[in-house]
């Protein structure tokens, strides 16, 4: 019977076992921005390229970040939200 997935313990075991530094900065950088882009749909209210009714701000492009951390300097990046401004009726009567 063929495996359909990778066993992702052992391979971490052995990348572990090795001291594969890239790896660890790879895996960390996929991490980090796996994390940085489920905030950003949050916010946004819709995924990457998905179209919704209930959208609150729309996606503007990247920013690049270095990040230093123990296991080098990782090249992030920061996915931008736009800013969308209310209508000035809504915006006025928010601010009675």
């Amino acid at each position: 019977m063929v495996k359909d997935s990778i066993d992702v313990l052992g391979l971490l075991r052995k990348r572990g076992l090795e001291g594969d530094v890239d790896f660890l900065r790879e895996a960390l950088a996929v991490l980090v921005q796996a994390i940085m882009e489920a905030e950003v749909t949050e916010q946004v209210g819709a995924g990457y390229g998905e179209r919704a009714p209930e959208r609150l701000t729309q996606r503007n492009g990247y920013r690049p970040r270095p990040w230093d951390t123990r296991v080098g300097t990782l090249g992030l990046r920061i996915p931008k939200p736009r800013r969308r401004l209310l209508p000035v009726a809504v915006g006025a009567a928010a601010a009675e």
